[in-house]
This record gives structure tokens, C-alpha cells and sequence, in this order.
């Protein structure tokens, strides 16, 4: 399963027509999300970047989650996906600013389970001004396709979040 072509620009054109920014944070789909993103011709005007935090320290040293949370929790958990989201606007904040939309992924694409949990559990995280919140995602397919689908989930949660909210454009 792949991101259908037309989400991505889609997405990319509601980004621009409202002049915000996102940033993704990703672990298990090791840069497919932004990658898909990039994809689409004048994604740099709205893409900060990505950071691939795919070993458990690095979500808290490059993107702010916390230590203990991990280390009890392990990385697949829905307040590792909130923070990881939150983390990445200002990890990847463009001279001084925090990108508008954080995305994150969460999950274990497998072969075997990790932290407790079973294959297929995801957790995506996004942040945009002060809410932040987590969805939780239960998928099946093999490593390749729960990683495909869980960048298919994270572009359709982000357009609906646009298309949910009437944020003000920016002047």
C-alpha cells in the first residue's frame, strides 16, 4: 500500500495556501513520510525537514522526549508520539521559528514485537499550536506495509487536521 500520489500534494498545496510550515519527526518509517512529502514540486516552501530518530536515545536527545518516559514505556507509546511531535517544531525551527505542524511516527513495523508491543502498533503524534495529540493505529501487513500505510495514516491525519481547522493565514 502506498500513499496515493494526489495526498501528498494535496497536503502540500493546503500547507502553502495557508503559509504554515511542518516538520516530521519519524522512527519506524525511517524517512518514507518526508520523503513522500519532498516528493511534490515546491514542498520546500512548507517542509522544514525531517529527523529519523530510529534508536530510542536519539528521540530524546534531538527531539526533547522524556528520558524517564522511555525508559519505562519504551518507544512505542502514545505520549513518545505527542512528544516527538511537539519535539520537532523547534528541532527544526527556521530562524527562530517553530514549524506550524509537528508529525510524528511511532510503531513496530516487526518482524517481532518491541517494548510489549505487538506488530502493528503505531502511534502517530501531531502538534499544531498548543494541542498535541496522539492516534492510535492498529495495522497488519507485513514490515513494508505497515510502514507504507502508517505514512498513508500520517498524511491523511494532517489533512484532516487542516481541513478541520481554519487557521488564520499568516500575513
Amino acid at each position: 500500500m502506498t500513499a496515493h500520489p494526489d495526498a501528498a500534494a494535496g497536503l502540500v498545496a493546503a500547507l502553502t495556501a495557508r503559509h504554515l510550515t511542518i516538520a516530521v519527526a519519524e522512527s519506524l518509517t525511517g524517512g518514507l513520510l518526508v520523503a513522500e512529502l519532498v516528493r511534490i514540486p515546491g514542498a520546500s516552501a512548507v517542509v522544514a525537514g525531517g529527523v529519523v530518530a530510529y534508536q530510542t536515545p536519539l528521540k530524546h536527545t534531538l527531539l526533547g522526549v522524556e528520558e524517564t518516559l522511555l525508559a519505562e514505556h519504551g518507544a512505542v507509546h502514545p505520549e513518545v508520539a505527542r512528544q516527538m511531535a511537539a519535539g520537532v517544531r523547534t528541532a527544526l525551527a527556521v530562524d527562530g521559528r517553530p514549524a506550524d505542524i509537528g508529525i510524528a511516527t511511532t510503531g513496530v513495523a516487526g518482524p517481532d514485537e518491541q517494548d510489549g508491543q505487538s506488530v502493528g502498533t503505531v502511534y502517530l503524534g501531531l502538534a499544531f499550536g498548543d494541542k498535541v495529540r496522539a492516534i492510535p493505529i492498529t495495522l497488519t501487513g507485513d514490515r513494508a506495509q505497515i510502514r507504507a500505510q502508517t505514512v498513508v495514516h500520517a498524511l491523511e491525519a494532517v489533512s484532516e487536521l487542516m481541513e478541520s481547522t481554519k487557521p488564520e493565514i499568516a500575513e
